[in-house]
């Protein structure tokens, strides 16, 4: 396998076999798991697969969902989560995450934090040595007073930039902006940075998915491999 939509495909539907009838699912949001999301409708109308509840991540994979006939429910409804699958932008050694360039990183995280277990799918240009080597760091901002967030975070170390650009700015579906930080060097602590982010008012979620991976399903040209959290 060596095209990138193939591997992707391959990866989000490894992750089915961990479906069982009866589940609540966490339904992530991007271009990998919607292939997940797409296979599961297929199963769920065969009659494989039954009894499926999603509990999707963002107003495009509720519209994913329903075109393929997927069960749903909101958080509110399923607070409790047996399994949830989604794409990362970028996965690091000891499966540390940064998510968010689909553009729904807060939603994501709260229902992947409710879920008892959470498997990642993506394709192995997304394994990193150090996060931020490669991907911006998504972060979430109200959109009053985004600017002095913006300069803010360039004192961290990062270069932000507004997320669609000042005419047209992408809007979350929470009604907020997202700066794309890019850290020239990579991100040297994660955790401190996380810490430091979830403490700042305006601030409502960054791309930091930290000891949150149960299982990394990886598709690259040798194959699929799976690696799981120590």
């Amino acid at each position: 396998m060596t095209n990138l939509d193939d591997l992707k495909k391959a990866a989000a539907e490894k992750a089915i076999e961990t479906i069982q009838s009866g589940m609540v699912l966490g339904l992530g949001t991007g271009s990998t798991v919607k292939y997940t999301i797409i296979r599961l409708g297929e199963l769920l109308r065969a009659g494989v697969l039954s009894d499926i509840v999603g509990v999707p991540t963002s107003e495009s994979t509720v519209a994913l969902a329903r075109q393929v006939q997927i069960p749903l429910a909101t958080l509110d409804e399923q607070p409790v989560i047996d399994l949830a699958i989604d794409g990362a932008d970028e996965v690091a050694p000891n499966l540390d995450l940064i998510k968010g360039m689909g553009g729904a990183l807060l939603r994501e995280k709260m229902i992947e934090l409710a879920a008892t277990m959470f498997v990642v799918v993506v394709d192995g240009s997304k394994l990193v040595g150090r996060l931020g080597a490669h991907s911006p760091l998504p972060i979430e901002v109200v959109q009053y007073g985004w600017r002095t967030q913006a300069r803010w975070l360039e004192h961290l170390g990062c270069m932000p930039e507004l997320r669609g650009g000042e005419e047209q700015p992408y809007v979350t579906d929470n009604g907020n902006y997202i700066l794309h930080c890019t850290f020239p060097n990579g991100i040297d602590d994660p955790q401190a940075l996380a810490a430091t982010l979830h403490a700042r008012t305006g601030i409502v979620g960054h791309g930091l998915f930290l000891g949150m991976a149960n299982e990394v399903i990886v598709a690259d040209a040798g194959g699929i491999r799976s690696i799981t959290s120590k």
